[in-house]
């Protein structure tokens, strides 16, 4: 039988611990399966400056009661109305319980609501539950040159975009 408890609390990045915590979360997966690079650890250590100053979000997830943060995710702007769904973690002891779900589902009407029209995000193939969270989500596949950024990270060897049927 699923583990069943409270919903996640989820709410927009608001102080340094909120800051620390996105960066432990990603650190420890990324060291884990790849290896952090400078524009990961610049982003990851400045999630105020690098992606909310310019118009993107950082949403966590936090436990009911003691407001632990158990996940994370980012929203990078871009010109034209375009954002990036990335540094999506959740802690390895919370992992299971939907928390990656619902993260995704508040970061689509995040971007929405920041007007985006266009959301995408890369991804790696060894990244299998993430992947299918992203395809039930009404994320697709799309090729490298239809993406609407250029010097993307070479570890995300899948790329994908919300569909338009689920677009922001």
């Amino acid at each position: 039988m699923p583990h069943t408890s409270a919903p996640t609390m989820i709410s927009s990045i608001g102080s340094q611990s909120d800051a620390d915590a996105f960066y432990a979360l990603n650190e420890e997966w990324i060291s884990r399966l790849f290896t952090l690079q400078e524009e990961d650890r610049a982003v990851l250590g400045d999630p105020f400056g690098r992606i909310v100053g310019p118009g993107g979000d950082v949403l966590m997830a936090r436990e009911p009661g003691n407001g632990t943060v158990v996940g994370c995710v980012a929203l990078l702007a871009y010109p034209d109305a375009v954002f990036e769904l990335a540094k999506m973690a959740v802690a390895p002891a919370a992992q299971g319980r939907g928390i990656g779900r619902q993260l995704i589902a508040a970061a689509v009407d995040r971007a929405r609501a920041l007007g985006g029209t266009r959301l995408f995000l890369g991804t790696n193939s060894k990244l299998t539950p993430a992947l299918h969270l992203y395809e039930d989500a009404g994320f697709g596949r799309i090729t490298r040159d239809r993406l609407p950024v250029a010097d993307y990270y070479a570890r995300a060897d899948i790329l994908m975009e919300l569909r338009s049927d689920g677009a922001p």
